[in-house]
């Protein structure tokens, strides 16, 4: 398993606390970062959507959230760097013609309340709790905030995009599935993406 950077716990085992030790070998590999703080995962997006979403993802897309094509077992990397106490993800997503798409956030995490916040952008931001279910690891989300220089705005999730999930469970050794959905108490679901990776 890939070490923590210096003596810091991995990010990740620092927001689960004695619920680490409940993830399987393959999840821990996943959220933990050798000796520059980096991890990188690779393996393939199924992203999905209803029609009526594709102008509203086209507006997001511009301001850098999410990702606004769909497609089957699009060939993935996910890049995950460690630095000044907060992560950089970075996901380089390869189309069938040839374009690549690169969706990048941010994650910080508040021990005080015990969430990540993942930043698609300087002033949009997702709150979510993490904790281990089973075999699995779940995000759920918890609203939405606005950050406004060090003024963080919450806002209510049916405003917004409504409920983000994510799980993620091993099903090898050394691969895992991530599958992430987005629920509107009133639409419904608005958009999901689904992939088995391996982290290298």
């Amino acid at each position: 398993m890939k070490q923590s950077i210096g003596n810091q716990k991995p990010f990740m085992q620092q927001a689960l606390g004695e619920q680490w030790d409940q993830l399987p070998q393959v999840l821990k590999a996943h959220y933990s970062d050798d000796e520059s703080g980096e991890n990188i995962a690779k393996g393939a997006l199924t992203i999905n959507y209803p029609k009526f979403m594709q102008i509203p993802l086209n507006v997001m897309r511009w301001v850098g959230a999410l990702v606004n094509q769909k497609g089957d077992h699009l060939p993935t990397t996910v890049k995950r760097v460690l630095k000044d106490g907060e992560q950089y993800w970075h996901r380089s997503i390869h189309c069938p013609d040839g374009a690549t798409i690169a969706f990048k956030s941010r994650f910080t995490y508040d021990a005080n309340n015990k969430t990540f916040i993942e930043y698609t952008n300087r002033f949009f931001g997702l709150k979510m709790k993490v904790f281990v279910e089973g075999n699995t690891l779940r995000y759920e989300s918890c609203g939405y905030v606005i950050k406004l220089g060090a003024i963080k705005i919450p806002l209510p999730e049916w405003l917004l995009l409504g409920h983000a999930s994510i799980v993620e469970c091993a099903i090898s050794d050394s691969k895992f599935k991530l599958d992430f959905r987005l629920n509107h108490p009133v639409l419904g679901e608005i958009f999901s993406y689904t992939g088995d990776f391996k982290t290298l």
